[in-house]
């Protein structure tokens, strides 16, 4: 089965992953329609919310509502929990060290990609459910992440209408604005086309996921990861080898390496 249920996790160097995980996309398409930090600054600054930041409350409740990876706590106590730059900065080293200690290996590289394949699928579940289902995407600018787990929190239920779920747009969101600095920030060496094949397995593992909840959305769901597919680190990360979504990536997330681990159903390598 596909590896959706582990915390993963890859390294690159700074200047690949810098470089890797720009994608180059016209401002008209995702800098006007979605803009984070001119967000947080209506927030924090003026307190007053720019007039086309909407509550999506409702539109994040019923996403969660699907289960797994597509949770997202919103609002609530802030205490045990960090802003997610911060877990970046340090390379997630708290949640990497874990599945090493659990199962005695002292190969950092299977955390570090199981902490990154999950922090990837934490991101594009709700992202693809809002952006497909309800025509809004969320604010990720002030994401957290829990201090002792990987769960995710928004401290305000807020985000922006898109007329249709731009493929740049959603790349920027999740890829440029979180995974890029997350994989900047690994102190594991990972090869490049394991963080790339980790990113795209997440994606269409997500929209498989939303294709369940949301059978109604079949073309649409469908569609979304195939554009995804083509631009930036994704390209040539991975295949969709048949209907609706089967995947084959190009690589593989090291979860078979762990005692008692398996081959991935998306694995390049032969079961």
């Amino acid at each position: 089965m596909c590896l959706l249920t582990g915390i993963g996790r890859l390294a690159v160097t700074l200047e690949k992953a810098t470089d890797k995980l720009t994608l180059r996309t016209s401002p008209t398409v995702a800098e006007q329609v979605f803009d984070s930090s001119s967000t947080r600054r209506g927030r924090r600054g003026s307190r007053e919310r720019p007039a086309d930041i909407l509550d999506i409350s409702p539109q994040l409740s019923e996403v969660s509502s699907y289960g797994g990876f597509f949770a997202l706590t919103v609002g609530g106590d802030p205490a045990g929990w960090r802003p997610a730059t911060e877990c970046y900065a340090d390379g997630s080293a708290d949640l990497i060290a874990a599945p090493a200690r659990r199962y005695r290996t002292r190969d950092l590289r299977i955390g570090a990609s199981l902490v990154h394949l999950a922090h990837a699928s934490r991101l594009w579940s709700p992202v693809l459910g809002c952006a497909i289902g309800h025509g809004v995407v969320p604010d990720l600018g002030d994401l957290h992440r829990a201090a002792t787990g990987a769960q995710l929190r928004l401290p305000e239920p807020v985000g922006r209408r898109v007329t249709a779920p731009h493929p740049e747009l959603l790349y920027r969101l999740v890829v440029d604005e979180h995974l890029g600095p997350l994989a900047a920030g690994l102190r594991v060496g990972l090869a490049p086309a394991l963080l790339a094949g980790n990113v795209a397995s997440a994606l269409v593992g997500a929209a498989r996921a939303l294709l369940s909840a949301r059978p109604d959305l079949r073309s649409a769901i469908i569609e979304s990861p195939l554009a995804l597919l083509d631009p930036g680190i994704m390209s040539g990360a991975g295949t969709v080898t048949g209907p609706p979504l089967d995947f084959r990536r190009a690589s593989c997330c090291l979860f078979y390496r762990l005692p008692g681990g398996s081959v991935c159903g998306d694995c390049v390598l032969d079961r």
